[in-house]
């Protein structure tokens, strides 16, 4: 089917633009987009709703939070472009999204700090290594890290009631690339359904819940960043994610121990948890030229 002269006359107007990626994705941008309008034949007031859909979701983005970004992940747009983005050559790990609810200046802590800053929630301990591809340890390796409280909430969701940098943290991996710290188990939870979003999913009827996880996003010199979740296996939405973001490889074994002397020693009065993980990190020259090659 030749192209539409309208579309063929948009695209050409985008032909002057200093920067030739900015005027190959508008281009591209703009043939999709009038695709689509054909493929569905569009009415009018349709257009007026999708632009009332897109223009209430930019109107529910503040400081913490941002509508547009859940949008793209419930449409699985996020985790397209991760994928598109962090082809693994080395055996690194895999990455995954970045969620709506990262926030910068979590608090800088100590190896084996606790991240729970209020009481409640059962205590789990978390664990393991930063390494190179080739199985060296990465030293100063910095992990940021944070994750949803035992009613699936972050801190940034209830400024009101949870203490700040509440589950949030960073840390710097030891001589032998080892990192380690304490937190409470997290729980899945359902994205945020007060918005254009939680409208659009039970429109669809779709269900809004991801299942627990913790975040991290690891990065040290020389690596290229990564950003990625572990998620707690056994999780009943782990194979129905809202975001699809959920990776095999990914999903780790959260082990109850229950043996008194165990938590005793832990010094607490309550069962805990435990969890380990390997990160591997690839480095910075690898990827840089795999993404010179792709494009």
């Amino acid at each position: 089917m030749p192209e539409h002269p309208l579309t063929t006359a948009v695209v050409e107007s985008w032909s002057g633009a200093a920067d030739p990626r900015l005027r190959d994705l508008m281009a591209a941008l703009t043939r999709h987009l009038h695709a689509f309008v054909e493929e569905v034949a569009l009415t009018p007031q349709e257009w007026e709703q999708g632009i009332g859909f897109l223009t209430a979701t930019g109107q529910m983005c503040d400081d913490v939070r941002q509508e547009f970004i859940l949008l793209s992940d419930t449409m699985g747009v996020s985790m397209l472009v991760d994928a598109i983005n962090n082809r693994k050559g080395q055996g690194g790990t895999e990455s995954t999204v970045l969620g709506p609810f990262y926030a910068a200046g979590s608090p800088e802590l100590p190896l084996g700090a606790n991240i729970a800053r209020e009481p409640g929630g059962r205590p789990c301990f978390l664990s393991g290594h930063v390494l190179a591809p080739d199985g060296s340890p990465i030293e100063g390796a910095r992990l940021d890290v944070w994750h949803s409280n035992s009613e699936g909430f972050y801190n940034v969701q209830q400024l009101d009631t949870q203490p700040a940098g509440n589950l949030r943290g960073v840390f710097h991996t030891d001589a032998q690339g080892r990192w380690w710290f304490q937190s409470i188990m997290p729980s899945s939870y359902p994205v945020p359904e007060d918005g254009t979003v939680g409208n659009l999913l039970r429109a669809m009827g779709r269900h809004a819940w991801r299942p627990a996880h913790v975040h991290f996003i690891i990065s040290a010199p020389g690596f290229q960043t990564l950003t990625t979740h572990l998620f707690v296996n056994g999780d009943q939405y782990l194979d129905s994610d809202a975001v699809f973001g959920v990776k095999d490889s990914l999903i780790v074994d959260f082990v109850r121990h229950d043996e008194p002397g165990e938590i005793a020693e832990r010094g607490l009065s309550e069962p805990f948890f435990t969890a380990e993980y390997e990160f591997v990190l690839e480095r910075a020259s690898v990827a840089a030229e795999r993404e010179a090659v792709a494009v």
